[in-house]
């Protein structure tokens, strides 16, 4: 009995000792291979964060990601970090790899997969003619050149026991095969997908990515393979496999879809996902047993997937991120820990690495470049053709590693191929901006080509203020902003012409008893277009790339634009939409330009509300406990949108950049898509200045809508010693704006006015004040009519800023009392030609109500806007900003 407990007590210890950890002493580092997560965990970490550095570094100078992986994996293998005593041994020890090698085989499967799912047999068919000679003069020379470089670097640096012709048909692969994926991700960021060269790059480089692939299929199975006829019988096998995937497989593939309804959807179910992973790892493990590599199965598998609906996109959002971020960095960190540059240490070897990039690159870059030319594309296309083909990237080193796995290779000879690759793929973005800059770059926007920039040469002409603004552009980068959209849009929506006598006693009978005798009836008011305008996000991510390749189709299927389509067909106004994929950053420049091609007039940015309700917000203030450290770090305990710094940057550059005038509205929740059945009250605190002048036009337009009613009030500042906007004769008259990058964003600062500027900004203000609070006999009936419904006061105040927030306050109340009526609040920018500078007053208010602000918000709101944002009142707002011609 004794024996018995001393060996359970025994167990229990041991037990605690191994649940104790690095507590009781033990090392994490120390690989152990019945439990190898702790060091697995401390590798990944490692490895993501130095490719994550990298990457970020290298995108600035508009590398893809693949250099920096690379890279990364360069400087932690024996070259760098392996010269540190007893790094490799710790973190890279020997009996680690073979599970950082099952990981990256796992990754570079769906990789695969991936890759194939971004080729789309359909683009083949267009400019077939010149796609397939540039593909043919981009295989056969650099394959016959890359056989003749190998006989030199076989001669050089490999064993004779190496079979020399297995040799030279893997260097001949290796140096013809382009890296599709990364030729995909620099055509969409440089924007060259809409254009020949485009094109005829992307379809040459699946015929090209097939071929090499096949190519290097057939080396595999050589290698492989004890004898010639097992070779045959290897590659009978691969042939019959790929033929029973690629027609029946293909097929029962998409009936199943559809049976499941994920085709029609363009979402896969769970079911059909589960299904698409066991197809790809079953056909990785098939193509594997049979002698070629795991990978080819993958990439066969991707082949299956239609691209029908989004289908293969939504496939790809499933995955990416896991293979991006994660299996990958471990693959190409795999390489370069296989490579160790210290054994380049002769000046023959740096020769041959010199050689095989000027092969490599020569080969590439005159035959396709030729090829272009003679298919009628002029000598800058053919070059940037030409730069664009000689890419090499990911792809060739999938390739190097196979050799390297084969045996083929050495580690000297594998590291001379990784910098080349590098070397190469670092050219390609420099080399076809030198070659095609966007002056000589020949868009195909509808059935109009457009030559580099020609459309930005002619800016839209800004209305006039007494102009009806008709055609307008509406930013839509996300389904939120589908409610403020809509709403605008119905607001702008121009009403039924009035043409009989009854319509003018009861729509003008308010004005006639104003003393208002508007002149006989006008043309009808032309109605609205709308020249909608869908920016999705160009990123690292394959489901970007491949919207950016099926723009074309996706502008038809994109939910965003189908639901505002129909919208527009049944208020019964003209829509027009166009689909960008771009950058973030250069979501501005993409709006500024589609400004200028449309020629809208003016630009409308709706900016939705987020998932917090007005109601819950209230709640939460009610219970909410103030910190008081808010205040001293300057946060806000709001879940406005106006918070997002991000989305306030982004706004800022579109004040700063678009030639037409800008109408943004903020969504406050308080508001609905609405009908001629609801009652929409409008209410503009009228300063003064350019801002101020169209908000009150605009205002005036909008109030044709017979269910609209509007109050217009201007405010002065009754204390004539309050600080103003100081002018003088010796102030600089610099009225076009500059930006200052703060550390915290951008921000617009126009120039301070002179005196001269600031009496010709008050004499307009007056005019158009008495232009519509003046009786006048000429107006039209269309104007009559909607001053009819509009309320004209003024009011003097030493805290205007406390005054407009008061009277917003009384309208919602009254608007609450007078069930479907709603508030919106225009208000001008005013961040230049500003009357009264309420900086002062706004920064007192929110001291005095406990409420602080992000230091975003007046920047982008103006300080009105800002005062209403901080005072939490039940209003939508429409900020507005005149076209920088028209702030005179």
């Amino acid at each position: 009995m004794g024996e018995l407990t001393n060996q359970i007590l025994d167990l229990f210890s041991r037990g605690a000792s191994e649940q104790g950890g690095v507590i009781s002493g033990d090392n994490p580092t120390k690989y152990n291979a019945a439990d190898p997560f702790r060091l697995w965990i401390i590798q990944v970490v490692i490895i993501i964060c130095f490719t994550q550095i990298l990457s970020l570094a290298l995108s600035r100078l508009r590398q893809p990601r693949v250099i920096a992986e690379v890279i990364g994996g360069v400087l932690l293998g024996p070259t760098v970090m392996g010269r540190i005593p007893g790094f490799t041994d710790t973190i890279f020890p020997t009996a680690s790899m073979p599970g950082l090698a099952l990981t990256s085989t796992i990754g570079l499967i769906l990789f695969l997969f991936l890759v194939a799912l971004e080729i789309d047999t359909r683009l083949l068919k267009r400019n077939v003619v010149a796609s397939a000679s540039v593909s043919i003069a981009g295989l056969v020379i650099p394959l016959g050149l890359g056989a003749a470089l190998g006989v030199a670097v076989y001669k050089q640096y490999i064993d004779p026991s190496v079979n020399f012709g297995y040799f030279l048909l893997f260097v001949a692969v290796a140096i013809g095969i382009t890296a599709f994926p990364v030729l995909c991700r620099i055509l969409t960021e440089l924007k060259l997908l809409d254009t020949e060269v485009g094109l005829v790059v992307l379809s040459a480089g699946i015929g090209n990515d097939v071929v090499g692939w096949i190519l290097l299929a057939l080396t595999v199975a050589l290698v492989n393979a004890s004898s010639g006829l097992t070779a045959l019988w290897v590659l009978l096998a691969s042939a019959g496999y790929t033929i029973f995937l690629l027609y029946p497989g293909r097929w029962a593939f998409r009936w199943l879809a559809k049976r499941t309804g994920s085709l029609e959807q363009g979402t896969p179910t769970p079911l059909m996902m589960t299904i698409t992973l066991l197809v790809v790892f079953i056909s990785a493990f098939f193509t594997d047993i049979i002698g070629v590599h795991a990978i080819f199965g993958g990439f066969l598998a991707g082949l299956l997937v239609p691209h029908d609906n989004g289908f293969a996109i939504a496939i790809v959002e499933k995955i990416e991120d896991l293979v991006s971020i994660l299996f990958l960095p471990i693959y190409f960190t795999l390489s370069g820990l296989r490579t160790n540059l210290g054994l380049l240490n002769t000046g023959t070897d740096w020769g041959f690495v010199v050689l095989i990039c000027v092969v490599a690159f020569a080969s590439k870059f005159v035959s396709c470049g030729a090829a272009a030319y003679f298919n009628g594309f002029n000598w800058r296309e053919s070059g940037a053709i030409g730069a664009l083909m000689s890419c090499k990237g990911l792809v060739e080193l999938i390739v190097l590693n196979i050799g390297l796995s084969a045996g083929i290779l050495t580690t000297r000879t594998f590291s001379m191929f990784v910098v080349h690759a590098l070397i190469l793929t670092f050219m390609t973005t420099p080399l076809v901006l030198l070659f095609y800059p966007a002056r000589y770059r020949i868009h195909h926007r509808g059935d109009k080509p457009v030559v580099g920039d020609e459309a930005s040469t002619s800016p839209p002409k800004p209305a006039s203020d007494d102009d009806t603004k008709t055609r307008f552009a509406l930013l839509l980068d996300k389904i939120e902003a589908l409610p403020a959209a809509m709403t605008l849009s119905q607001l702008l929506h121009s009403p039924s012409t009035v043409s009989s006598a009854s319509g003018l006693s009861t729509i003008d009978e308010k004005a006639v008893e104003a003393g208002f005798k508007p002149a006989l009836v006008g043309p009808p008011s032309p109605g609205i277009t709308i020249e909608a305008l869908r920016l999705l996000e160009l990123t690292n991510r394959t489901s970007a790339v491949l919207r950016s390749q099926e723009a074309d189709s996706l502008i038809y299927n994109d939910p965003v634009v189908s639901v505002y389509r129909t919208f527009g067909q049944l208020n019964h106004f003209d829509v027009s939409a166009n689909l960008s994929v771009v950058n973030f950053d250069e979501f501005p420049e993409a709006i500024a330009k589609h400004v200028t091609d449309t020629k809208s007039e003016m630009v409308i940015i709706p900016w939705p509300r987020g998932a917090t309700s007005v109601l819950e917000e209230e709640i939460q203030e009610k219970v909410r406990t103030r910190n008081p450290f808010d205040g001293i770090f300057h946060r806000t305990t709001s879940q406005d949108q106006t918070s997002s710094v991000v989305y306030s940057e982004f706004i800022r550059k579109v004040f700063a950049k678009s030639p037409s005038d800008i109408a943004l509205f903020v969504d406050r929740g308080t508001i609905g898509p609405l009908s001629p059945v609801s009652k929409q009250h409008l209410f503009l605190p009228f300063f003064g200045g350019p801002d101020d002048r169209l908000a009150l036009n605009f205002l005036v337009q909008l109030c044709e809508r017979s269910w609209v009613t509007a109050t217009v009030v201007r405010l002065n500042k009754a204390d004539a010693t309050s600080p103003t906007t100081e002018s003088g004769p010796g102030a600089p008259a610099l009225l076009s704006p500059t930006i200052h990058n703060t550390v915290a964003a951008a921000d617009t600062v126009y120039g301070q006015p002179n005196t001269e500027t600031r009496l010709a900004s008050d004499t307009a203000d007056n005019i158009i004040w008495d232009r519509y609070t003046q009786p006048n006999t000429s107006r039209s009936i269309t104007l009559a009519s909607a001053l009819s419904h509009i309320t004209f006061l003024a009011e003097s105040s030493p805290t205007p800023l406390r005054r407009v927030t008061d009277l917003v306050k009384e309208e919602a109340e009254q608007s609450v009392a007078e069930k479907g009526k709603t508030i919106i609040v225009l208000a001008g920018r005013s961040r230049r030609l500003a009357v009264e500078s309420l900086s002062g007053e706004l920064r007192k208010l929110t001291a005095d109500i406990a409420s602080p602000i992000s230091s975003s918000v007046p920047k982008t709101l103006g300080d009105v806007g800002a005062a209403l944002v901080a005072t939490n009142v039940n209003a939508s707002l429409l900020i507005l900003q005149a076209a920088p011609s028209t702030s005179s």
